[in-house]
This record gives structure tokens, C-alpha cells and sequence, in this order.
């Protein structure tokens, strides 16, 4: 029984000299595939050097370059120049993590529409080099799903870290995305997200743990994923490898598709 933890920053300082550790934690707990996405074009290369780094052999990382919109605003034309050009190099690269963000240091007008903007950019990127994408949206499902509209994005992807409502989850299945499901999951009153891993559709989530962040006060691991995984197979009266054979599986879909 194998798992993926779908949104994980082992490139992160929180990781730092400790990625073989941690990479053999997770896969005591049966997480050995992982994808790992860049945030700016400051950390573009040490998300690309975990490629070339030596790890357990059961371990397969997988990794996404894209402009996160906390950091849109700072986006120079020259850093989506060399975005094309990496993945270009790169080609089973995902883009990402990108998306909208309108809560977080409370954007202006002016700052949201750069970051529809950088976002809609990486989605015709993506779509032009038939990538899938990930998608950090956070209060801005009506805006994600309008710029996945206006960009003429088809190439599906993950809408990451979900935490809204059922109804924001069918808008984002119909931008063709998958859902991610993850350490929401180990808070107890974190309800909508319990609603949606226990009323998706099989095909329709992902799992990860957009480790190290997420929990309060610890650092976080794709070890989780296990125990996230076990909490959606108690809500949805399943047995945990179901939900491994499903998640895998919709993972398996995304990551087959054919890249230029």
C-alpha cells in the first residue's frame, strides 16, 4: 500500500540536511512519490536539484515551477522568460504552485489583479507546454475559476490544500482540477474539509500535506499523509487501501499525460 504525498516543500530550510531522514520516515508509512513545487524564482533551482540528489531508491520526487501569488506583485518579465525556459528543460515538470490568494496580507485591488495576472500567465504557459498546474486558492474560487476560463486552461491539476465548501469543490472539479486533501484533515473541527473527504467522488482528491507548514506546533512531514489517508477512510466507511488505490490512481492520470 503505497501513497503520494501530493503538495510537499522538501526543498524547504525546514528540510534542509535532513531530506534522507525524512524521505525514510515517509516510507515507513508508505509514502515513497512525492511532488514538490517551487514558490519564486528564488527557490526554482533548489526545488530542480532535489532531481539530481541521491535518496532511498524507492523514493520518486517530482517537482512543479511556478510563481506563488504572495509573490506575483515582484514578478519581473524576465522571471517568466526563465519559468518557460525551465520547464522547457524540465519537461515532466508541472507548473506551480501559482493561484490567487485574497486573504493573506490583504491584498489591494491593484495587487489582486497582478496576481490574476501572473496567474493567468502561468496558466497559458502551462497549457501552451501541456502541464498540469497546482493552485493555491484562498478565498478566490470565483476568481481562479474565471481565469482558468479566460486562459482557455484544459490541462488539469491540483486545487491544493482545499478547505472550503462542497460547492467551491464542483467549481473546481469543473476547472478540471483534482482536490487536495490533506493536514487540514488532523484538525478535529476543521469541518468542511471532513465534508469534502467524506463526499468527494473517488476519482476527484489527491492527498498530501503541504509539509513542513500546516501544523501549529510542529513541523510537518509527508509521513502524514498516512494518517490523513486513515482519517478519510474512517469518514468515508472505506479501508485505507481503497483510498490509496483511488488517490493513487488519479495521480497516476495526472502524471501520465504527455508533456512537449
Amino acid at each position: 500500500m503505497n501513497f503520494t504525498d501530493s503538495h510537499c516543500h522538501l526543498a524547504d530550510p525546514a528540510f534542509q540536511n535532513r531530506l534522507s531522514e525524512i524521505l525514510a520516515q515517509a516510507a515507513q508509512q508508505g509514502v515513497t512519490r512525492f511532488i514538490v513545487p517551487a514558490t519564486q524564482r528564488g527557490d526554482w533551482a533548489d526545488v530542480v536539484r532535489l532531481t539530481q540528489t541521491e535518496r532511498p531508491s524507492e523514493s520518486r520526487i517530482h517537482i512543479a515551477l511556478g510563481i506563488h501569488p504572495w509573490f506575483a506583485e515582484a514578478a519581473a518579465p524576465q522571471d517568466f522568460a526563465e519559468l518557460e525556459r525551465l520547464l522547457r528543460q524540465y519537461p515532466q515538470a508541472w507548473v506551480g504552485e501559482t493561484g490567487l490568494d485574497f486573504l493573506v496580507n490583504r491584498p489591494s485591488e491593484t495587487q489582486k489583479q497582478r496576481q490574476v495576472e501572473a496567474f493567468c500567465r502561468q496558466l497559458e504557459l502551462a497549457q501552451r507546454l501541456a502541464r498540469p498546474v497546482i493552485v493555491h486558492n484562498v478565498k478566490a474560487t470565483a476568481a481562479v475559476a474565471e481565469a482558468v476560463k479566460q486562459s482557455g486552461f484544459t490541462r488539469g491539476g491540483i486545487a491544493h490544500a482545499f478547505s472550503g465548501s462542497m460547492e467551491e469543490a464542483r467549481i473546481l472539479l469543473r476547472c478540471g482540477f483534482k482536490i487536495g486533501i490533506g493536514s487540514l484533515l488532523l484538525n478535529p473541527n476543521a469541518k468542511k474539509v471532513r465534508q469534502a473527504a467524506a463526499q468527494l467522488d473517488w476519482g476527484d482528491m489527491v492527498l498530501e500535506t503541504d509539509s513542513p507548514f500546516m501544523l501549529r506546533d510542529e513541523v510537518n512531514t509527508p509521513a502524514n499523509v498516512r494518517t490523513s489517508a486513515e482519517i478519510v477512510a474512517e469518514l468515508r466507511g472505506a479501508d485505507t487501501a481503497e483510498v490509496a488505490a483511488h488517490t493513487e490512481r488519479n495521480l497516476d492520470i495526472l502524471l501520465n499525460r504527455e508533456a512537449v
